[in-house]
């Protein structure tokens, strides 16, 4: 049930966050190419051309969330969990 909780969870943040249409077009290039093609370069030895498809891939995507108005959904999960109670905060910090 946790975990079908995590899901809908993350289905509901992702949707909310990707309304507009040039988000999701540039999502729809920026994500296989930063994780399917940079991986696919890897393995095929081209580790340069690997290292550019990933980062042209969240490039295209943080243009995309600068065009919704809203921070890269890494960053905001970063941001998430470090509000939580016991993590990503010492209690030093203010």
């Amino acid at each position: 049930m946790r975990a079908l909780r995590a899901v809908a969870w993350f289905v509901r943040d992702y949707v909310s966050r990707h309304r507009n249409p040039w988000n999701r077009a540039l999502h729809l290039v920026g994500v296989p190419l930063a994780l399917v093609v940079s991986v696919y370069l890897l393995v095929l030895g081209k580790f340069l051309l690997a290292a550019a498809a990933f980062v042209v891939g969240y490039v295209l995507q943080w243009i995309g969330h600068r065009i919704e108005g809203n921070e890269v959904g890494e960053w905001a999960l970063v941001q998430k969990l470090a509000r939580r109670p016991g993590r990503g905060k010492s209690e030093a910090s203010p």
